[in-house]
Parts: C-alpha cells; structure tokens; sequence
C-alpha cells in the first residue's frame, strides 16, 4: 500500500463518547474489491477516514481482533445509542437462512449477514451499500445465483444511499461520507444513488463523443474512434469515470482502449452482457 502508518492501527474500540460518528464496515458475499480500491484512494484517503472522519469500531479486512473479540466491538457501540454509519460491501445470501456468508461464529452459534445486518440497521443513522453487489445483488446475485444473494434494499425498509461500482470509485465513497458528516444525506435519483457522482452518463463527457457523433466506430480495440460498437455501456452508465477516473485520476477503461461494461448499473452483470461484440 501507498500510504502510512498501517490503518489497523486506528480501528478503534467502542468508547461512551466520541466527537466522530461511530463507524461499522461490514464485508458480507462478495469479491473484497471494494476495500481494495478504498485502500487505493486519496486526499481523502483510508488514513484520513480511519483517523479523521469516523470512530471506526468494525472493519473486518483492516482491523487487529477476530472472531468473537471482534463480534463484542459491534454489541458494545449498539448499546451506546449514539449516532452511527453502517457501511455494507456483498449481496447478502439467503439460501439456508443465510448460511452462506457466516461472519462470526458466537458463543458456538453462527452469526450470519442476514442476521448481523438485521441486527445493526435498526441503530444506525445512515445506511451505505458500497458497491454493486450491495446495491442491485451485482455479480453475487448473478446467474445461477446459487447462494440466493439479495442486494441490501430487499432485505431493509431503511433508506439506503446507494454507491455502485464493481468497486466503487474511492471518491465516491469517501466523498459521500464527507458530505454525510457535514450535511447529512445528500441528495439522492430514483436509485438512491447520490445525484453528486451519479447524475451523468459516463457518454456526456466521453473523449471520443466527437467521433460517436460523427458515427465514426472503432473496428478493433486499440483503435482510436468511438467503442460503442464493440459494446461500450457508456451511452447507459450514469458515473463520474472519465472526469476523476482511476488510480489517483491515472487511467479509466476507455483510456485503457477497453470498454465500459457498465459495472455501476442496477442489472450488472446479467443484463450488460455481452460485454464486447467482436
């Protein structure tokens, strides 16, 4: 990782009283790219949410304790009744009543997603689903779906702010945080999303728009002109990509002489198949 000291070291125990909103991450069914890319971002960064933003008291990829040592942090910020941000990454899998994704097993009893998820979003102020899976059931709840994998919306009546993205963009994340924490929840389209990074089809400020215009395609990747006839999901994928793209604003799919395959849309994978037409 890029940044320093390690951010283990801030997750933090519950204490009775903090300046900073109390702050759990739950990693439920899905692939963990959506703690990788928010490892990846910066100004802000994972240091500065650890730190900074929230009184972190679960994370379970970045923090020291397991198990049940970890399980008792949850129990002990629920009972304190102050302000909480409950953060969701992975469908969450019903088939046998959630015996799919186990998070913890306590007191010999295993605490599923479903009921760890149940359990918490009653004392929480604002609801995050990070990440598509979280959001539509993305990849998780794709075909054959084996593990009946069910995004957040469908499994809580709360609100919920939506961030997709297979990962989500760390800015995305990040910046509605920042804006949670001064404002409360920002303004959000008919998906939940915030209308902030979401507003815009990735199509609106595509570099090569001119040459969709002009109906000038790209026979071949590595070719320069427009790939919606390779099966480019920009012209239907509604994020901030070519404007803050990827790794530190480095390089984005399209900048990369690949499609979109519009991994932020409610329907990914399934329905943004296929995702080139050679």
């Amino acid at each position: 990782m890029s940044f320093s000291p390690c951010p283990m070291f801030y997750i933090q125990t519950p204490r009775k009283s903090s300046s900073k909103i109390n702050c759990i991450w739950l990693e439920t069914s899905g692939c963990f790219g959506e703690v990788i890319s928010f490892l990846n971002g910066e100004h802000p960064g994972p240091v500065d949410f650890l730190q900074d933003m929230c009184h972190v008291v679960y994370f379970g990829s970045l923090m020291g304790d397991e198990g049940e040592a970890a399980y008792t942090h949850i129990l002990e910020v629920l009972k304190q009744n102050e302000p909480l941000l409950f953060i969701v990454d992975g469908a969450i899998p019903l088939k046998d009543q959630g015996l799919y994704t186990v998070v913890v097993n306590y007191q010999n009893k295993p605490i599923t997603a479903l009921e760890l998820v149940k359990q918490i979003a009653p004392h929480a102020d604002y609801i995050i689903a990070a990440g598509t899976c979280a959001c539509f059931g993305g990849p998780t709840a794709a075909r054959p779906n084996i593990s009946d994998g069910k995004p957040l919306s469908e499994i809580l009546s709360s609100t919920i702010i939506h961030i997709p993205g297979c990962p989500s963009h760390p800015i995305w994340i990040l910046g509605t945080i920042g804006y949670i924490l001064q404002y409360g929840i920002p303004k959000l389209d008919n998906l939940g999303r915030p209308l902030i990074f979401f507003d815009q089809k990735i199509h609106e400020h595509c570099p090569r728009r001119s040459y969709f215009d002009q109906k000038i395609f790209a026979k071949n990747f590595g070719d320069p002109e427009c790939l919606f006839q390779l099966g480019c999901r920009g012209p239907v994928t509604a994020t901030l990509c070519p404007l803050i793209r990827w790794n530190q604003s480095n390089n984005w799919p399209i900048g990369a002489n690949t499609t979109c395959i519009g991994c932020a849309n409610r329907g990914f994978p399934d329905q943004m198949e296929p995702f080139y037409s050679l």
